[in-house]
């Protein structure tokens, strides 16, 4: 595989799984909306403030923004 399929592949978003009580992720949910913000756009943010906070360097995705 060349480099830029490399390059490709890793912009590509990844998933990932959380596992939480319903009764919380309804709650989380239905704040996400009342707000008028998805849940996926409120834990993408939480990441990136948690890895700022611990001086964790990333390559940011070329992949547009969705927050």
């Amino acid at each position: 595989m060349s480099g830029n399929q490399n390059d490709r592949m890793e912009d590509k978003p990844a998933r990932l799984t959380v596992l939480i009580d319903a009764e919380k992720k309804k709650a989380f949910e239905d704040l996400c909306a009342s707000q008028d913000i998805t849940a996926s756009q409120v834990v993408r943010q939480l990441i990136r403030e948690y890895l700022a906070k611990h001086g964790v360097q990333y390559r940011p995705s070329l992949a547009p923004k969705s927050d």
